[in-house]
């Protein structure tokens, strides 16, 4: 009745033998079906790029994404679940350049945006196959035969369809952020494609005490990342110096690294809340 139970079982096969079922048995689109009169619960997917491959944050993102399905699922719910393709944004474009042999804005427009949207168009989907085998190696329960894409039209329209709406709502405001820019694609970055090329170094900051004429042992402390404009510079440039609300001025005693003379410094700080 029952089949004997090996004391070798190789769990990446056991795995395997489910993964096959569940594929043979169309176990995923089963429980799609019986719950189509069902309250429905929508899931919303952030989608991944299709220009590179899988790697562990994916893994670990995709396994809690779903884990919220499969619960509602459970709970008598219908969770309709598509894979989706992030088709904008710097890594599509770059890859391009570097197929191309060209560089930056200009080269594009010289080419023609028309000729290079077609071509990030091209390769979009270049890694779709290897996305499927390890989803679907995950355990992951979701519909890639019915995909969507960012670049679809009608995606896009629906974004535009939203962005309308909130605005007939008066729900959309306009404010100020602060991100990093590329000056080469002359575009804002977002933390994604800043981490692709993010290095530490070490700048050349330095802190230069200027003495202000008429007021003993008084100075101005400027603090500058390029010393080699000092000798270049004419003038300070500062805010009122009197005491102000949001300012402070405090005197201590400093001591000159190079030389080891001690002397006393006024320093006024202007705090911006």
């Amino acid at each position: 009745m029952f089949e004997p139970v090996s004391n070798r079982a190789s769990f990446p096969e056991i795995e395997k033998q489910v993964l096959e079922f569940w594929e043979k048995q169309k176990i995923f689109a089963k429980s799609l079906e019986i719950r189509k009169h069902s309250p429905e619960f929508v899931f919303y997917d952030g989608p991944p790029f299709a220009t590179g491959l899988p790697h562990y944050g994916h893994l670990l993102a995709g396994t809690i994404k779903d884990i919220v399905p499969r619960y509602q699922t459970m709970r008598g719910n219908l969770v309709d679940r598509r894979f989706g393709w992030d088709c904008h944004g710097l890594p599509v474009e770059y890859e391009v350049e570097q197929a191309l042999g060209i560089s930056g804005k200009t080269d594009i427009e010289k080419m023609g945006v028309d000729v290079f949207n077609e071509k990030c168009r091209s390769i979009v989907l270049r890694y779709t196959q290897e996305w499927r085998r390890t989803v679907t190696r995950m355990g992951r329960w979701v519909d890639f035969d019915n995909d969507y894409k960012t670049m679809d039209p009608s995606y896009m329209e629906s974004i535009w369809w939203v962005f309308k709406s909130l605005w007939e709502k008066n729900l959309i405001y306009k404010g100020n952020k602060i991100l990093p820019y590329c000056p080469r694609c002359a575009t804002p970055l977002s933390n994604f494609e800043t981490n692709q090329g993010y290095e530490e170094v070490t700048d050349p900051a330095i802190t230069v005490r200027f003495a202000v004429e008429g007021q003993k042992d008084t100075y101005i402390l400027a603090w500058t990342t390029t010393p080699w404009t000092l000798p270049s510079n004419m003038a300070l440039a500062v805010g009122a110096i009197s005491p102000t609300p949001g300012s402070r001025t405090r005197t201590r005693r400093t001591t000159w690294p190079r030389t080891g003379c001690p002397a006393t410094t006024r320093a006024t700080r202007t705090m911006f809340r």
